[in-house]
């Protein structure tokens, strides 16, 4: 009888866990190429859609050319808009610049790098770029790492006249390696130069093998100056933020499976500017820093956002925002709404907005 009593309480129990955690709804990966994607609504998602329209918008009134929100993988909301300069639609098979937002490739490629045995972040920068790469002192300049140019504390002068040039007469000390906290392109780009040497093969050919073709994305780089930008349409921007909210993998295959340093990539990099983490940006914070400037501001980078958001920010506002909390994905892509270098205002802006919907 204690046993059929004991049994029927276990049944009882389970049922009970069952109920109170459902299980969460996985996460859908549309497969290669663009034409096929599948949709939920925002009326599906009991979404508040009164705040579509005032979204819309503001969108269009700012430039936007293409803005995404993915939720479980799905899309809610895909929008395009016309380009006033030339009278012509913008549509889901354009190709859009990344500017900045495009750091955050290159991030996660050097941590594919490093998981395959190429390099370790803790390395020396001059271990791959050779003595002299700037115009520092030996001494100097063998304190920079690889990490410091993914977290923007290599001690460059970023005051120069031109903080996006890579010459070594462009590359002045500034301050100790880790001891200061600045926005500078130069030090970032030169990361091609060290994946390159470091893997034998040009940074295009590694990355398109390695990262953007798992991920089934179109795209390619171009020099813009002494810029190396990014191009692809606005849905393979959200399959990028898809594989990053889904900790680095397609669906069920690794693109990066070092878990540490995925981990670190999104979190504080340093004391400075704790908003920052490997190229990526981070909310929720309290407090940040913003380029060309050394104030520090005291306040989250997105207050209207989640706070577990992190973010790809570039130029003219590029924008790809992931939030693992809530299982989405947001992508703006178009002409300049501010003419801000990182436009953490115009971001904050459409969260203003956005949270009004999807809460």
């Amino acid at each position: 009888m204690k046993r059929t009593f004991l049994i029927a309480f276990l049944i009882t129990a389970l049922l009970s866990c069952s109920r109170e955690t459902p299980e969460e709804p996985s996460i859908y990966f549309p497969p290669s190429g663009n034409t096929i994607w599948e949709a939920v609504t925002p009326e599906e998602l009991g979404w508040n859609t009164a705040g579509l329209t005032d979204l819309n918008d503001f969108l269009e009134s700012t430039g936007t050319r293409a803005f995404l929100v993915l939720k479980d993988g799905k899309i809610v909301i895909e929008e395009y808009f016309g380009n006033e300069l030339t009278g012509q639609p913008f549509t889901g098979l354009n190709y859009w610049y990344w500017a900045s937002a495009g750091k955050t490739l290159t991030s996660m490629l050097v941590g594919i790098a490093q998981e395959q045995g190429f390099i370790a972040i803790t390395d020396k920068t001059s271990d791959y770029l050779g003595t002299g790469w700037s115009s520092l002192s030996a001494v100097q300049e063998n304190k920079i790492t690889i990490r410091h140019q993914l977290t923007m504390t290599t001690g460059l002068d970023d005051g120069v006249t031109d903080n996006h040039c890579f010459d070594p007469s462009c590359l002045v000390y500034r301050a100790d390696a880790g001891t200061r906290w600045a926005y500078h392109n130069a030090p970032y780009t030169l990361l091609d130069e060290v994946l390159s040497t470091a893997t034998g093969m040009s940074f295009e050919d590694y990355f398109n093998s390695r990262l953007r073709d798992k991920a089934g994305m179109d795209g390619f780089w171009t020099w813009v100056e002494n810029d190396h930008i990014y191009w692809s349409t606005p849905r393979s921007a959200a399959r990028f933020g898809l594989l990053v909210l889904n900790n680095g993998k397609w669906d069920q295959t690794p693109v990066i499976a070092d878990n540490t340093y995925f981990t670190q990539m999104i979190t504080t990099s340093q004391s400075i500017n704790p908003s920052y983490g490997y190229l990526w940006w981070l909310n929720g914070k309290g407090n940040h820093m913003i380029p060309q400037s050394q104030i520090v501001f005291q306040s989250d980078i997105t207050p209207s956002a989640p706070d577990d958001m992190f973010a790809a920010m570039g130029k003219n506002g590029q924008l790809i925002n992931v939030i693992p909390s809530e299982k989405l994905v947001v992508v703006r892509m178009g002409d300049n709404p501010d003419g801000y270098l990182v436009p953490t205002g115009y971001q904050e802006d459409i969260w203003e907005r956005l949270s009004l919907i999807i809460r």
